[in-house]
């Protein structure tokens, strides 16, 4: 059963619906997630936020006490391509980079109304040469984003394999958007348990990102992308949201691509539940799987943080 603090992000998302129509601009959405999302968020405490110019593009560099300073989390903010910053999302990769011991760079790129597809791609691989230009070994990095940030993640590896150069050493997904096509059942089946990813919402999230171009584009709908050599990858999804399905589709084509997968489906969730990090004790589950899961991979030691299998779904 869903704990009463988790409805803050349920709450939320009905707040966005209920107030779509008075959003006069894309800068009154903006300040709307500025004062509304962020504050779901608890704030991680002991973690420095340093502004930081990376390649062209606005970053934070996001440093919990005591971090590795070898080890990165490389992250993309959510949003639909339509909100979110660097700002909004800071307090949850700040929980994040905490709970791995690591240092993280979370970086910004165009929204939709700025510039279309490939912008927000282009500035994403910026972030990502300006990272590798500081010294950082790709053994020591883990490629992180939620919601549209899945898709920048899975296109800076779709082109760092293009150019034969070193990938991450590991992927970080929360509430993935892979599937511009809309193709998952669960746009239907969770239709009324999500108040505000309706597939005809999503749809025009679609439109306003990539215009007319190719829908099934492997660099915007990495369902569609060759996954084989890929990093292992831990998605996970709240089972209440209509995307659920294309994470659930997503593990079993990196699988059938010979990709170390792992799934973990949060009953009574919604879309982006991690955003509650430090308010509701999914969300911080959530992030202590994501740590125990990554540490290994990028060589730290065991945090002696013990964490129990969720079902997959």
């Amino acid at each position: 059963m869903a704990s009463i603090e988790s409805e803050a992000n349920r709450n939320h998302y009905a707040a966005i619906v209920a107030n779509a129509g008075k959003f006069t601009s894309p800068r009154a959405m903006n300040d709307f997630n500025d004062t509304s999302w962020t504050a779901l968020t608890g704030e991680p405490g002991g973690v420095d936020y340093i502004e930081v110019d990376a390649g062209g593009v606005p970053a934070l560099w996001i440093v919990p006490k005591d971090a590795d300073e070898r080890r990165v989390l490389f992250y993309a903010h959510g949003g639909g391509f339509l909100g979110g910053s660097i700002y909004t999302h800071r307090k949850l990769v700040g929980h994040l980079a905490k709970a791995v011991g690591c240092r993280a760079l979370s970086y910004d790129y165009p929204l939709a109304h700025q510039a279309k597809h490939p912008a927000q791609l282009e500035a994403a691989m910026a972030a990502w040469n300006w990272l590798i230009d500081q010294g950082f070994d790709t053994k020591h990095i883990a490629i992180a984003g939620d919601s549209c940030g899945a898709v920048l993640t899975y296109g800076v590896l779709q082109r760092l394999r293009a150019q034969k150069r070193p990938l991450p050493a590991a992927t970080l997904i929360i509430s993935g958007w892979f599937d511009m096509a809309l193709t998952g059942a669960s746009y239907e089946t969770n239709r009324e348990k999500d108040p505000a990813f309706a597939r005809e919402s999503v749809d025009w999230l679609v439109t306003n990102f990539i215009g007319e171009r190719d829908r099934l584009d492997p660099e915007v709908s990495a369902l569609y992308a060759d996954l084989s050599g890929f990093p292992p990858v831990f998605l996970q999804a709240g089972a209440d949201e209509t995307l659920v399905d294309e994470s659930r589709m997503f593990a079993e084509r990196a699988g059938q691509a010979g990709v170390e997968t792992r799934l973990d489906v949060f009953d009574g969730m919604l879309h982006s539940f991690q955003m509650m990090a430090g308010r509701a004790p999914e969300a911080d589950d959530a992030v202590r799987r994501f740590a125990a899961w990554v540490r290994p991979k990028l060589g730290l030691p065991d945090a002696g943080d013990h964490v129990a299998d969720n079902k997959a779904a």
